[in-house]
């Protein structure tokens, strides 16, 4: 990211990437979330519990790779951990609760199930490799790939679902023989149908929502995406957004039918825009806008605008402040 920043710890509509992917996982339902953490490691822990106190931190030690990290996450457990593991990256922050639910659905019976992609350039993925039935039979680093595998055009997003039983077994055994001299967590994929455990997958048709993200030009793109998804949920719950190309919104603001959006307008933090109120251009962040208000060409950070409202351009309302009434 050639940034200060930890990776996971740059935000995007609302979250950090690490924020969206505990979101996502909290989703499940989960009885344990753990967190594995190695880079910057005690920023990282700290914004994690912040996300969500209910998680466990997991230290990787100084063998590096996926499969080492899940090692050193499942360590972290309780011992008699049983059933389906889930396992996701933390700078995917479009995958959603809904996805990993779809991908649990396809997990019945098997050893692993992965979640896969088919992308126009997989070039940096590890490749799905598949056998003559169209099973998973392993997936393939880009570093380690033949031409001819470098030519498959699906990916692994590297998130999975492992029994808890089959993962204990098969994780102690893996190595570092690799381009990379990592722990491929890949790896338990290929034990599993070697071993005839069974491996199921699941094709997500939008490969937008495993794209992940290594530099600020990615994140770009990936806070694009979720804006513009953000946005059109809300008019379709009847929220009107005159020009959605100028209109910034986190996912964590809220916005009632009949209010109006005009453009150049960022609705950022715990904004709520009741129903008819008019706002914009301006900025709103853990603003309280209530209904009927007209608040054009202002700034509110921190603050209410009562019910009825009419707020002169150029206000600028902050720390706590509450505004009612009817301004000239």
């Amino acid at each position: 990211m050639k940034s200060e920043i930890p990776k996971v710890l740059h935000p995007m509509c609302g979250r950090t990437l690490l924020g969206h992917a505990i979101f996502a996982a909290r989703g499940l339902a989960p009885d344990h979330i753990a967190v594995v953490v190695r880079h910057e490691r005690d920023r990282v822990a700290a914004h994690a519990a912040e996300c969500d106190p209910g998680i466990t931190i997991a230290d990787q030690d100084e063998i590096k790779g996926t499969g080492r990290a899940l090692w050193c996450g499942l360590r972290a457990l309780p011992a008699d951990l049983s059933g389906p593991v889930v396992v996701t990256a933390g700078d995917t922050p479009l995958l959603s609760a809904d996805v990993l639910l779809r991908l649990l659905g396809r997990h019945e019976g098997n050893a692993v199930t992965v979640l896969t992609a088919v992308v126009p350039d997989p070039t940096g993925y590890g490749r799905i490799v598949r056998d003559a039935e169209g099973t998973v039979a392993g997936v393939v680093e880009h570093k380690d790939a033949t031409q001819e595998q470098r030519e498959i055009a699906e990916i692994n997003t590297s998130t999975y679902v492992f029994d808890a039983d089959f993962l204990r077994g098969a994780i102690g055994g893996l190595d570092t023989e690799n381009a990379q001299g990592e722990m491929y967590l890949t790896d338990v994929v290929a034990k599993a149908y070697e071993s005839g455990a069974g491996v199921g997958s699941y094709v997500v048709e939008d490969s937008w929502l495993v794209e992940g993200c290594n530099d600020l030009v990615q994140l770009a793109a990936l806070r694009e995406q979720m804006n513009r998804r953000t946005l059109e949920a809300w008019m379709r719950s009847g929220a009107a957004i005159v020009d959605p190309a100028t209109t910034s919104i986190d996912v964590t603001v809220a916005l009632a039918p009949d209010c109006r959006i005009l453009p150049g307008t960022g609705l950022y933090g715990t904004t709520s825009i009741a129903k008819g109120a008019l706002v914009g251009p301006g900025e709103f962040t853990n603003a309280l806008v209530g209904e009927g208000v007209d608040a054009r060409h202002v700034v509110v950070r921190d603050a209410a605008v009562e019910a009825g409202t009419a707020l002169p351009p150029y206000t600028v309302l902050t720390g706590g402040a509450r505004a009612a009434g009817v301004s000239e």
